[in-house]
C-alpha cells in the first residue's frame, strides 16, 4: 500500500472523499476543511467562528496522522466574501493563531462564488509533511 486513510477518531464518516491521505514518503494531503464539527454540524455563521473549525479540523487530521500543525506545508483557504474576510484581518490572525500559534506555511487565497456547503463561507486545504 502506498497511502493510508487518516480519518480522526470519532468523525463520523467521510462520504466520497478522503479527509486526509498519508502518502509512503510522509506528504498528508487534507482534503478541503469547512467550519462543522465532527459531527458535520456548523459550530458558527460567522466567517472567524468557520475559519478556527477548519484549522481545528486540519490539526486534528495532521495529529491524527502522528503530526503537529508545525508539519503543514501549504494552506488554499477559499473564502465566499473577501469584503468578509478583509473586514476582520485582525479577528483572522488572532483566531488562526489559537489554532497554530506562529507558524505559517505558505497560503494561497481564492474568492470563490460558493462552496458546495451552502453555509460555508471558508473551506481550507492542506498539506503537510509527517517525518
Amino acid at each position: 500500500m502506498t497511502h493510508k486513510v487518516i480519518h480522526p477518531t470519532g468523525w463520523l464518516p467521510a462520504k466520497g472523499y478522503a479527509n486526509g491521505m498519508l502518502a509512503k514518503d510522509g506528504t498528508l494531503h487534507i482534503g478541503g476543511q469547512i467550519g462543522w464539527d465532527a459531527n458535520k454540524n456548523f459550530t458558527s455563521d460567522t466567517f472567524i467562528g468557520q475559519m478556527r473549525q477548519a484549522l481545528s479540523n486540519i490539526r486534528d487530521i495532521v495529529e491524527a496522522a502522528g503530526g503537529t500543525v508545525e508539519d503543514v506545508t501549504r494552506l488554499t483557504w477559499f473564502v465566499t466574501d473577501k469584503a468578509e474576510y478583509l473586514a476582520a484581518q485582525s479577528e483572522v490572525g488572532k483566531a488562526y493563531r489559537d489554532v497554530f500559534g506562529k507558524h505559517f506555511p505558505a497560503m494561497s487565497m481564492v474568492v470563490v462564488a460558493a462552496l458546495i456547503e451552502d453555509e460555508a463561507k471558508v473551506e481550507i486545504e492542506a498539506t503537510a509533511h509527517i517525518l
